[in-house]
């Protein structure tokens, strides 16, 4: 099992997803002789895990059922458990394109948090690719160094605990994007700026507060950055449901004291209206409430030196 290669059959030391439904799913590493509860019974991870084929339908022991698949960056980052505010498909996916990131690409990010992001990346830049991710906390830093070797994908990543502000990401003029997620991203952009290639490349800083974007865009054209945008993501997800609605009776329309006879010359019969006629459909209806802000995104691209 690999995070950016997929594997058929489950072995142990793998991470599995453990698919419940829609909204109830959880990770878990297979283990020998290791169970898991769910509200559906036990899963042995022996008998029912091991030697399975990924996306197998597994019966739990009360009966239930559940579903196993294989890890994604997508599924991971709603499952991942929460060591800081995390960013979510709806941003990745923006920062992966704007970035313009592909296999073989080298990337610095700052900082590292729970890693949703940084899965995302190392799917996208590999085989060749390489992630440069610097984590000021200490034990953010080790765990997330655990999970990239768990998930096999500690050949793609390296990771660095110090402060971007201060040192920087540990190298110089190879890095084809920079991604920043700090408090304040404006401190960064002189080491940003020095560890991407000569011949350019593409920065992002993810920002809740608008403050921050402003000082920041200020840093960046100080800094000689060029195609300077900030963009806000909004996701709007619409329930598609069966409705009944009714028809409205507007009465016989001017001139058409024949419309029951044209009615028959073209074989209709004509309906009697009871005051109630309803016609059946499928429709999509925008949800009552959303969630709006998660935060500004700012893009620049370093010209060539």
């Amino acid at each position: 099992m690999s995070f950016v290669e997929y594997s058929e059959i489950i072995q142990e030391g793998d991470v599995v997803i453990i698919f419940l439904g829609h909204e109830s799913m959880m990770p878990i590493k297979v283990q020998s002789g290791a169970q898991t509860q769910t509200r559906y019974g036990v899963i042995r991870h022996s008998s029912d895990l091991i030697g399975q084929r990924f996306g197998s339908k597994v019966t739990c022991s009360k009966g239930g059922w559940v579903y196993v698949l294989h890890p994604t960056p997508e599924l991971w980052t709603v499952n991942l458990p929460h060591r800081t505010q995390i960013l979510y498909t709806t941003d990745i996916a923006n920062i992966t394109l704007m970035l313009e990131l592909k296999p073989g690409s080298v990337v610095c990010e700052s900082g590292t948090g729970s890693g949703s992001l940084s899965h995302s990346i190392l799917r996208t830049i590999a085989p060749t690719g390489h992630l440069h991710t610097v984590e000021f906390h200490a034990q953010r830093a080790e765990k997330a160094m655990q999970e990239f070797k768990e998930h096999k994908v500690s050949h793609l990543v390296t990771v660095r605990n110090q402060d971007v502000c201060k040192d920087g990401f540990g190298i110089t003029a190879i890095a084809d994007a920079v991604f920043l997620d700090i408090p304040s991203p404006w401190e960064a952009i002189t080491h940003a700026k020095s560890a991407m290639k000569r011949k350019g490349g593409r920065l992002c800083s993810f920002s809740p507060c608008i403050e921050q974007v402003q000082r920041t865009c200020e840093a960046l054209l100080d800094h000689g950055f060029e195609e300077i945008c900030t963009l806000e993501v909004l996701l709007r997800v619409h329930d598609v449901r069966t409705v009944s609605l009714p028809l409205p009776d507007f009465g016989p329309e001017e001139g058409s004291a024949g419309s029951s006879q044209m009615a028959s010359d073209v074989g209709q019969e004509e309906v009697p209206n009871t005051g109630n006629t309803s016609v059946i459909c499928r429709t999509a209806t925008p949800p009552r409430e959303m969630a709006g802000h998660t935060g500004y995104l700012t893009f620049a691209t370093k010209p060539l030196d």
